[in-house]
């Protein structure tokens, strides 16, 4: 896999919460959730997204925004609208003085709001794991993209896709919203005004791009620079100096990096593994030399960084 989508496959959505919003002016929603990521797409009308710190940005119909938590913000029909609904963590929702919202109500399947002419499509990602913080530390606090600079068929899918009730729906809304994610960043990445961060940027080269994606791929596997450079065609030293410039360190170092994020995630979704097991899954030796890299990184043991 290549380096971006290494990263995405920790934020991949299981029954994410989606919602479909659909408003009538005023309207403004403070978005206090601390959810990690969040894609916001206006399927009809326009919204703006107003972040406690930076500028407002207005969004059209098409437009998709993406905003990095956990810091609050406002989406309103206008930056001056008082909120009247508070979006809490959970997904709860609130008035502004605590109470329950009366105004806004359920509209359907996956739909809320008071009715009227502004569609809203809402996705949000809980992405938790240490793979998933190499990606948000990369994100600005908003990305958007607009609909004429990025015409997309993924916003109109989703849009026609996110009523209906039917088996298997949820996996369907969950790949759907993936996609747009994913195509979103990619294409955002992509932008030479961009500041994409080294592990994204290493990808376009020949070398280093190789290297990155044998060792996302098989981390288990006994490297050294030596086997590295072998695997990509060049010198060792070549390999240390290319990998070093394009990524910003040591392919060893990157790879101790990569293996203890992956540690720390397996811990999370493997409850019943052993250490050791997780440990031969990353690629150390034994449970003891896992426990002594991992409390080196993160502070504490993987049974402690697991049951906390």
């Amino acid at each position: 896999m290549d380096p971006l989508a290494a990263l995405l496959d920790g934020p991949r959505a299981h029954g994410a919460f989606l919602l479909r919003s659909v408003l009538t002016p005023p309207w403004s929603l403070r978005i206090e959730d601390e959810a990690p990521l969040t894609v916001v797409s206006v399927v009809r009308g326009e919204a703006w997204i107003v972040p406690d710190a930076g500028e407002s940005v207005l969004l059209g119909e098409g437009d998709v925004a993406i905003a990095r938590g956990p810091d609050p913000y406002l989406v309103a029909d206008h930056p001056s609208t008082p909120p009247q609904a508070l979006i809490l963590p959970g997904q709860e929702c609130r008035t502004p003085d605590g109470g329950h919202l009366t105004d806004y109500a359920d509209l359907g399947v996956r739909t809320w709001g008071t009715g009227g002419p502004v569609v809203l499509l809402t996705g949000t990602y809980g992405m938790e794991g240490e793979i998933s913080k190499k990606l948000l530390a990369a994100l600005p606090a908003l990305i958007v993209l607009r609909a004429a600079d990025w015409p997309t068929p993924l916003v109109g899918l989703l849009a026609a896709e996110i009523g209906r009730d039917v088996p298997g729906q949820e996996a369907v809304l969950d790949r759907l919203l993936d996609l747009l994610l994913i195509a979103a960043l990619r294409t955002w990445f992509d932008r030479p005004d961009t500041s994409a961060p080294a592990w994204y940027r290493a990808h376009d080269d020949p070398i280093v791009g190789q290297a990155l994606r044998l060792l996302q791929h098989q981390p288990a596997e006994p490297w050294t620079v030596a086997k590295l450079a072998a695997n990509t065609g060049v010198s060792r030293a070549a390999l240390a100096r290319r990998f070093a410039t394009t990524v910003g360190e040591t392919p060893m170092a990157y790879l101790t990096g990569w293996r203890l994020a992956l540690a720390a995630d397996l811990l999370r979704q493997q409850p019943d593994a052993t250490i050791g097991a997780v440990a031969h899954q990353v690629g150390y030796g034994s449970a003891f030399a896992l426990s002594a890299a991992f409390k080196r990184e993160f502070g504490v043991s993987p049974q402690r960084y697991r049951t906390a």
